[in-house]
């Protein structure tokens, strides 16, 4: 009978890449050593076939080596980004990735976030409604653009500058009566911010421009008969709109092109978010574009720096403008 073959331990790859303990340590822990070094311990892993235990790294440093991430969706392709590039930024330091997607449900956000704790897991990132959301105090959470209070951080893009930035593009390429198209939350959250922001660009620009806000939850057809209101004689009087987000600024270029409107010769359109085609490819629209990668990797700074003296409560990171065929700037 064959004899069965023992597992082989972090000794054994330190014998076989002739580096001590402690190296082979820190290549798996993904702490940085030498080039030479990590080449010789990464090839005496593949050649033992070692697999970590991290379990057992868990007992002993008293971790999980698990975050819970906290989203409305992964249909949203804003939120599916957000999800790839935070996994792929925790499974460079080793961690894994407790997904809940939550439906924007209040209930099931506090559900799941109870969920996570009892399987005590390191830290809890979250994108999330429920205004009165519980964490345990000895729970590490980041929030996502929403404040929740002076000892939980919140990550966010800079909304107020990108709706101003919305509104100075639009009267620098040549509009003169502009539209606002939002959905409304009723927390008070960051996005909100992007109201603000457009007002002010259009004041500085001395820009004349009309606001459509729906509340949560309303159908975006009530976009559609806010602009039939405002088209005479197959002309719509607004020369630019501005739509709080790349989905509705979607919905309002299929609804222009039922009209026989043409985007951008007769109304330009501008887009919140930076939504691409298939995820990777052209803009659905030209869009003030969300930095998604720094997003995610400000969250996980935030959440596993034990040495910060001080988390900041709010870190706004800079937005972006790109030209996606429905303005006149695009070649």
């Amino acid at each position: 009978m064959k004899k069965p073959t023992s597992v082989p331990t972090m000794k054994d790859v330190a014998r076989e890449a002739g580096v001590a303990l402690g190296t082979v340590s820190k290549v798996v822990n993904g702490l940085p050593v030498g080039e030479s070094y990590r080449i010789k311990v990464e090839n005496a892993i593949k050649k033992l076939d070692y697999q970590v235990n991290h379990y057992a790294q868990g007992l002993k440093a008293n971790k999980t080596y698990t975050i819970a991430l906290l989203i409305p969706n992964t249909v949203e392709p804003f939120f599916a980004a957000l999800v790839q590039h935070i996994n792929q930024l925790l499974l460079q330091r080793n961690y894994r990735m407790l997904l809940c997607t939550t439906d924007s449900d209040s209930s099931q956000e506090q559900k799941y976030a109870t969920m996570a704790q009892q399987n005590k897991v390191d830290g809890i990132i979250g994108l999330t409604y429920n205004p009165n959301l519980s964490i345990e105090e000895n729970t590490p959470f980041v929030s996502i653009d929403r404040s929740m209070g002076p000892h939980i951080p919140c990550v966010a893009c800079d909304n107020f500058a990108g709706g101003q930035m919305a509104a100075e593009k639009l009267y620098d390429l040549g509009c003169r009566n502009v539209a606002f198209l939002r959905i409304g939350s009723s927390l008070t959250n960051e996005p909100n911010k992007r109201k603000a922001g457009f007002e002010n660009g259009c004041l500085n620009r001395k820009l004349s421009y009309e606001m459509k806000i729906l509340d949560d939850g309303d159908s975006l057809s009530f976009f559609d008969q806010f602009l039939s209101e405002h088209i005479t004689n197959g002309k719509l009087s607004f020369d630019g709109i501005f739509c709080v987000t790349d989905r509705i600024a979607y919905h309002v270029i299929k609804f222009l092109k039922r009209m026989q409107i043409r985007v951008p010769e007769d109304v330009q359109i501008i887009g919140f978010d930076g939504i691409r085609i298939l995820g990777n490819s052209d803009y659905i629209c030209s869009t003030i574009v969300q930095p998604i990668p720094e997003i995610a990797q400000m969250c996980i700074e935030l959440l596993l720096q034990e040495n910060l003296p001080a988390k900041p409560p709010l870190v706004c990171l800079p937005v972006s403008y790109a030209a996606g065929g429905t303005t006149k700037d695009c070649p």
